[in-house]
């Protein structure tokens, strides 16, 4: 009896490892399967890294120009021109007090001089300047807000807020541009999940088509193996590992694309930057965008897989 319940146990123990075993051999003989053709799929496996490269790409456009904004100098800002009359001791207790606010981040004072120089160097009204027996300028502060990426509405209601210090006499945000540049960006993103979806679809064809196509050319071997009693699983399971493989290396091959790509722009784009006096460049794809995509990829490929299996093993039987 304990020999029995010993060979019982051994039995079960070796069990996973057959399975296993089994596992390792389809999977790595379906790689070896793909090796076969190598010129119509690589084809297959371009076509699916195109169709993932263009989403992922504009992804990557999308996270640029966000990362953009926040470097830009002229991101959201407001600016505040303070009563006439303050002096300079009401002056630093309305800093003090600005400072302290949590909506507020990068905060700069110009005296009425130094707002005078301002003008005068970017006006191109140097020479009517001169001729002011006074400075008219008040003190001014300029605020930007401490999350560069406010959106419109709140940045408004804190300049609406700060307009009613009685140090201050007027406010002025232009947040038109702020609404505009959001909206882009909002709108690639949009534009970018929905061109997600519809190559997704795509890649479940292309990969479907290409199993469909293999399980034709072996349409007489899976006869056989019905006829031998072999189940739906067992001849389903290499055509999985193939759609694994096709995704998996459609996957790898985008991500080769994108870097060429960046590479290619890198040098345009920093050029372009430095004539801006800015020194911004292109981001590459992060380890959580590399692993979203290997792993996009190999689920789209297990299941374009599995239904073009699904759909052909209940139209052939063996006759």
């Amino acid at each position: 009896m304990n020999r029995r319940r010993r060979a019982a146990r051994l039995q079960g123990g070796l069990q996973p490892r057959a399975w296993l075993m089994r596992h390792l051999q389809v999977f790595f003989s379906s790689l070896g399967r793909l090796w076969q053709r190598p010129l119509g799929n690589f084809m297959s496996v371009l076509v699916i890294a195109i169709a993932m490269a263009l989403p992922a790409g504009l992804h990557l456009v999308v996270d640029n120009l966000e990362r953009l904004s926040d470097d830009w100098e002229g991101a959201a800002s407001a600016t505040l021109f303070l009563q006439q009359a303050l002096d300079d001791a009401k002056v630093e207790a309305l800093l003090q007090r600005l400072r302290r606010e949590p909506q507020v981040g990068e905060l700069k004072h110009l005296t009425p001089g130094q707002a005078l120089a301002e003008f005068r160097r970017y006006s191109g009204m140097a020479d009517a300047i001169s001729l002011l027996e006074e400075n008219p300028l008040p003190h001014v502060v300029l605020i930007r807000p401490a999350d560069p990426g406010i959106p419109a509405e709140r940045f408004r209601a804190l300049v609406e807020r700060l307009r009613e210090y009685p140090e201050v006499e007027r406010a002025v945000a232009d947040l038109q541009w702020v609404e505009r540049f959001q909206g882009m960006v909002h709108l690639l993103q949009r534009g970018t999940t929905i061109l997600a979806a519809l190559l997704s679809l795509a890649v479940l064809l292309v990969i479907g088509n290409t199993i469909r196509l293999e399980i034709q050319n072996r349409r007489q071997e899976i006869e056989i193996v019905k006829l031998v009693g072999g189940s739906h699983a067992f001849i389903r399971r290499p055509f999985l590992y193939e759609g694994f493989w096709y995704g998996l290396l459609g996957a790898t091959l985008a991500l080769l694309l994108l870097s060429l790509s960046l590479f290619l722009l890198h040098g345009p784009v920093s050029r372009l930057a430095r004539l801006y006096g800015s020194g911004f460049t292109l981001e590459s794809p992060g380890p959580a965008v590399v692993l979203a995509m290997l792993l996009a990829g190999s689920l789209l490929g297990i299941l374009g897989a599995w239904i073009a299996v699904r759909q052909q093993l209940q139209e052939i039987e063996p006759t």
